[in-house]
C-alpha cells in the first residue's frame, strides 16, 4: 500500500471543533482523498472534544438531534436486517460502537456481541445498556468473528494498512466485513464542495471511493462482493453542509439536495455514503 504522487484537491475547514484549515490530496492509484496534514496520535483525540459530536451522545437537545435519533432508529433495523442476510447468528464485532445501540439491537436478536469504542463517554453510556467491550483489537482471538461491522469508522483510523490486516486476522474464513463510509464522488459532495460535511477533517483522514475500497482489501486477500447505498445519509449530510455553507440549517434546501443526490445516485451508483460487503477470499 503506497500513497505516493498525491495531487492537491482542495482546502477544507474543520467546522465542528478546531476551525483549522486542512488540505485534501487525491491519490490517483487508489482514487481516494487523504487529509493533510494528518494529526499526530497525541493531538487527534482533541479533535473529538465537542458536545456536538453526535455519535458519542444520545442527545435530543435540538430538532437536528431529535431527527438524528429518529433516523438512527430506522437505520438500526436496516443494519440488523443486512447482517442477518450475510450470516447465521454468531459472533459480532462492532468497531466504533459509540453508545452501543446497534449492538443492543443485535444482542436482542440473538447475536453474541463485542464492541470497540475509544470514547470513554460513549462507552459508559453503552455499558449501561448491557454492551460488552474489548479494550483493543489486539486482545481478541484470531479467526473468531462471523461479522465485523464498522459504521462510519474506517475513515477515522490513523493506521489504515495495519487496521485492515487486523480485520483480516479477526475474521473467520467464512466471515463477512460490513463497512459504511462517505463517498466523495456523490452529487451532494460535488454540490457542497469545501462545505461538504462528510469531509469532517481532520477526524476523517481517508476519503474512499469504490475503487479504493476494492483495491485496499484485495491487497489483503479479501474481496469486495457488494456495494449498497445509504440513502438517509444524503439528507443528514446536506443539513450539516447547509449549516457550514450558510450559517443555518435550511431544511428545505437540504432536503432538496439530499433528494437530488439520491436521484442522481440511482443513475450513477454514486450515493452520499456506501455500505461495502467484504468477504475472505
Amino acid at each position: 500500500m503506497s500513497f505516493q504522487n498525491n495531487i492537491f484537491f482542495q482546502k477544507v475547514r474543520d467546522y465542528s471543533v478546531s476551525k483549522e484549515i486542512f488540505e485534501l490530496h487525491h491519490n490517483p492509484e487508489y482514487d481516494m482523498l487523504i487529509t493533510f496534514p494528518k494529526p499526530s496520535l497525541e493531538k487527534l483525540p482533541s479533535y473529538y472534544e465537542s458536545d456536538d459530536y453526535i455519535s458519542h451522545t444520545d442527545g435530543k437537545r435540538s430538532l437536528f438531534e431529535r431527527m438524528y435519533q429518529l433516523i438512527k432508529s430506522v437505520a438500526l433495523k436496516n443494519k440488523l436486517k443486512l447482517i442477518n442476510t450475510q450470516s447465521q447468528k454468531g459472533k459480532l464485532l462492532d468497531i466504533g460502537a459509540g453508545t452501543g445501540d446497534f449492538l443492543v439491537v443485535a444482542k436482542n436478536d440473538g447475536w453474541h456481541i463485542t464492541g470497540i469504542e475509544p470514547s470513554e463517554k460513549a462507552k459508559t453510556i453503552a455499558i449501561n445498556k448491557g454492551v460488552k467491550f474489548a479494550e483493543s483489537l489486539a486482545v481478541l482471538e484470531s479467526n473468531s468473528f462471523d461479522i465485523i461491522t464498522m459504521w462510519h469508522v474506517l475513515e477515522h483510523v490513523p493506521n489504515l494498512e495495519e487496521y485492515i490486516l487486523e480485520l483480516k486476522r479477526l475474521l473467520k474464513p467464512s466471515g463477512t466485513i460490513v463497512i459504511a463510509v462517505p463517498n466523495f464522488k456523490s452529487f451532494d459532495a460535488t454540490y457542497y464542495g469545501k462545505f461538504w460535511a462528510a469531509y469532517d477533517v481532520p477526524r476523517h483522514i481517508w476519503h474512499f471511493s469504490k475503487t479504493a475500497i476494492g483495491k485496499l482489501f484485495a491487497e489483503k486477500e479479501m474481496k469486495l462482493t457488494e456495494v449498497l447505498p445509504m440513502k438517509f445519509d444524503s439528507f443528514y449530510v446536506s443539513l450539516l453542509s447547509e449549516k457550514y455553507k450558510t450559517g443555518r440549517m435550511n431544511f428545505f434546501r437540504a432536503f432538496f439536495v439530499g433528494w437530488k443526490s439520491n436521484l442522481n445516485g440511482n443513475k450513477t451508483k454514486e450515493f452520499s455514503s456506501h455500505i461495502y460487503i467484504i468477504k475472505n477470499n
